[in-house]
């Protein structure tokens, strides 16, 4: 069993830093820190109270000196792990954590899995499956939006809503199974239908938030968002302004962007996984060429294209490109340089574009438009009046999840409105009851628990 098992691995990100964490979980943690850690007073880990540090050094099984360190002890069950845990605060470098990780593995841990100190703090009940895989979400937040829905999760809130959802069906289950059990009580029909409209209540709410999952997939992974034109029309100048940075180069030469180029900008919370692509235009350039085709790809993948006209030059055969290229696509319309003279309005192009936002822009000065963009980007994320504050799920998986709840629900409805007998209506909402358990974890097998963690970086 992995409970005898103690494990170990460098918990700080890769690369020099002032610190390095060495963490250290299971029954043995406090007798392996006892083998590699020596304090002044002589004081052992073991010895030591929970929530204590102790200065000291990290010894070879040679006896040998390898660093400096603090090593802070927390006893079960009151750890992430909810097993005795130690964290060795090393110096930072590459070379003295793996010195260290190898002096604690000598005396007798062994290297922890991708995710595993916080697949043993799921195990053991310190956090469901929502908390456990937002964890990696507070790790990869990009914006301070997806930071707030990823805390979110990770405090509770999303799992204390579907822990209320399974306490109110269960309760209908207790209360339909009494009613089997005693027969001789009866059943009013008032009582069943006023069962009916909870029933009705919560499935409406699983609706709404199955309308979420591709927002939260958004927040969670970045907005994958293609600019798009003709060479010479703005776009590095685009990503230069949504970064605040100096990013692309940016010359009145066409052709100068080559390949694309992917950034992430955050766009009022909203992060935008934004590739500049190569300018679209016939060249007889054999590398621009590769560019020109790889453009095309990207605008395929994108869930948001960003189409640049430029507003100083008529339409010619280049923009009629970029036009088709826009059929069947979730796009926005920019028409830039709108500091020059106009030659191409926004009535003309809104002709050409009558489902798509047309904004006009200009990244020089004041960058006018961008404040108009970011509306549009979120208007275009937060679809359904989805209020920016609320949670979300976290991806098109919880939804099917959900939409198996939903479904069970919707066939308790049917089976009471058939007049069917209590024990099938306590069968649909056992099922419903369970597809919840998905989410938080409390009905999933092994081997899809290990596939969820094995996403996690080792040493968290």
């Amino acid at each position: 069993m992995y409970k005898e098992d103690t494990i170990a691995a460098i918990a700080t990100a890769p690369g020099a830093g002032g610190i390095g964490i060495i963490r250290l979980s299971g029954k043995k943690a406090l007798e392996i820190a006892d083998k590699v850690f020596v304090s002044p007073s002589g004081k052992k880990p073991t010895a030591m109270a929970a929530y204590t540090a102790a200065y000291g050094k990290i010894i070879a099984r040679d006896g040998s000196l390898i660093d400096e360190a603090i090593a802070l002890i927390m006893r079960a069950p009151k750890s992430y792990t909810c097993e005795d845990v130690v964290e060795l605060q090393c110096h930072g470098g590459p070379m003295a954590l793996r010195s260290v990780l190898r002096a604690v593995f000598e005396a007798g841990a062994r290297p922890a899995e991708p995710g595993e100190f916080t697949k043993r703090a799921f195990l053991n009940g310190r956090l469901d499956l929502s908390e456990a895989q937002a964890v990696m979400d507070v790790i990869n937040a990009k914006t301070d939006m997806a930071l707030r829905q990823a805390t979110g999760h990770l405090t509770g809130s999303f799992s204390s809503e579907l822990q209320g959802w399974r306490r109110e069906i269960l309760g209908f289950i207790a209360h339909l199974e009494a009613l089997i059990d005693f027969p001789e009580e009866g059943v009013e029909e008032a009582e069943l239908e006023k069962m009916r409209g909870k029933i009705e209540g919560l499935s409406a709410k699983f609706s709404g938030l199955i309308s979420t999952a591709s927002t939260g997939r958004i927040l969670r992974e970045g907005l994958m968002t293609a600019i798009i034109g003709k060479p010479n029309v703005g776009k590095s100048s685009l990503l230069n302004a949504l970064l605040r940075e100096e990013r692309a180069i940016v010359t009145d030469i066409p052709g100068t962007t080559r390949d694309a180029i992917e950034e992430y900008a955050d766009l009022e919370g909203v992060p935008l996984r934004i590739i500049d692509t190569a300018g679209i235009r016939e060249t007889s350039d054999t590398v621009e060429q590769l560019g020109v085709e790889k453009s095309k790809e990207y605008i395929e993948k994108a869930q948001l294209v960003l189409a640049l006209f430029d507003s100083s030059r008529p339409l010619d055969n280049e923009d009629e490109e970029i036009l088709s290229l826009l059929q069947d696509q979730q796009a926005i319309a920019l028409l830039t340089k709108n500091d020059l003279p106009e030659k191409l309005s926004a009535e003309e192009l809104q002709k050409r574009l009558p489902e798509l936002p047309i904004i006009s822009i200009s990244t020089k000065g004041d960058k006018d438009g961008l404040a108009d963009l970011s509306r549009s980007v979120h208007a275009f994320v937060f679809k359904h009046g989805a209020d920016p504050q609320a949670a979300f799920l976290r991806d098109e998986e919880e939804a099917e999840i959900l939409k198996k709840a939903r479904h069970h629900l919707q066939e308790a409805i049917s089976t009471i409105d058939s007049d069917m007998g209590l024990d099938f209506i306590s069968i649909d909402l056992r099922s419903a009851w369970e597809a919840l358990g998905e989410l938080t974890g409390e009905a999933l097998g092994d081997d899809i628990v290990d596939e969820v963690f094995k996403r996690f970086c080792i040493g968290k």
